[in-house]
């Protein structure tokens, strides 16, 4: 059976093996989780479980309607692709127990925005030179479009919003497991600010 759960980044810290080495770990709220959905084949053309994660004070009547089956307002909702759905029911739930300690998981989440950029930052340009006939434009992009081809070309390197984009990291290893507590301690850095909606696939 898959392990798949939707979490809430929270912090880094540090713990110490017994060897005295320093391992940094990220705090993960996971689950619980519910089953909300079930796609199959015949009906929807591919093969999906999707979950339900984080409760709500009230919804809107058409996902209220879709959360009947579960009787709970969820927050978060996302599907995960499975490649059978025999184990699984509407309703079910799901927790950090279905993990154990040494596990490689991949991780799913948001970059942080970094808002509306330039060239320089965004992606890297030196910018002109500060003298000789430059004035103002340090940090321009320079021509986009001259030449024969009277257009912008598809994938010019523009300013733009910077972040905010999903970043899927591989080969994570979840250092502890904490069910009393709905918290698993994965190492290393995980993508997205605090409190950001993560997805934890098992590999």
């Amino acid at each position: 059976m898959p392990k798949f759960i939707l979490a809430h980044k929270q912090t880094m810290t540090r713990i110490f093996r017994p060897d005295g080495m320093a391992v940094a770990v990220t705090k993960l709220s996971a689950g619980p989780c519910w089953v909300t959905q079930i796609k199959t084949t015949d009906k929807d053309g591919y093969q999906a479980v999707q979950l339900g994660f984080g409760e709500r004070r009230v919804v809107g009547k058409a996902m209220a309607g879709h959360l009947k089956p579960v009787g709970k307002n969820l927050r978060h909702l996302k599907e995960f692709t499975v490649t059978a759905t025999g184990d699984f029911t509407v309703g079910q739930s799901f927790d950090v127990s279905q993990f154990k300690t040494g596990d490689k998981v991949t991780i799913t989440a948001k970059s942080k925005g970094r808002g509306f950029q330039g060239v320089v930052k965004r992606h890297g340009f030196h910018g002109h030179p500060a003298s000789h006939g430059h004035k103002d434009q340090a940090r321009m992009p320079g021509s986009i479009g001259a030449g024969g081809v009277q257009h912008v070309r598809k994938g010019m390197r523009m300013a733009g919003r910077m972040g905010n984009q999903p970043v899927t990291v591989h080969h994570l290893e979840i250092i502890e497991v904490h069910p009393e507590t709905n918290e698993l301690w994965v190492k290393g850095a995980i993508p997205g600010a605090p409190k950001g909606l993560v997805a934890v696939i098992g590999e």
